[in-house]
């Protein structure tokens, strides 16, 4: 099976300078866990729910003032939509991620492959196997 069969299609994505509180109601409205960040026609960061609480809240930064350059991590992994999943889960499972954007051949974000979408297109056993990798504690 190919990446592009068990992700899903679309992906919103901002700049390094948008404001925290407009990404945090982008995870809300969307109900989903990440936005990837992009800057210059390229993908340079990811920002996740736990991102803006464990560097934003917790560190006691200003909440007005923050930006998405101020909480992402930088140094995103990503996939092509015509990647194996098996390869893709090899790959997540390794860097311990619970998301990864894809990309098309024209180096185009596509859409994002995360543990839901993975867990939905694999055996359960599988599935319910990769999610204990990549949960495991750092």
């Amino acid at each position: 099976m190919k990446v592009k069969h068990a992700m899903h299609e679309g992906a919103t994505w901002c700049t390094p300078d948008t404001p925290l509180q407009e990404l945090a109601k982008i995870l809300r409205d969307e109900d989903i866990g990440a936005v990837p960040i992009g800057e210059k026609d390229r993908l340079v960061g990811i920002v996740t729910d736990r991102d803006i609480v464990c560097r934003g809240v917790a560190q006691g930064g200003d909440l007005n003032s923050l930006t998405a350059r101020d909480v992402m991590t930088e140094g995103i992994e990503w996939c092509w939509e015509e990647d194996d999943l098996l390869s893709a889960v090899h790959k997540m499972e390794q860097q311990l991620l619970r998301r990864m954007p894809v990309l098309n051949s024209e180096k185009r974000m596509v859409g994002i492959l995360s543990l839901g979408d993975i867990t939905s297109a694999i055996a359960s056993k599988q599935g319910g196997q990769f999610a204990a990798a990549i949960s495991s504690h750092h």
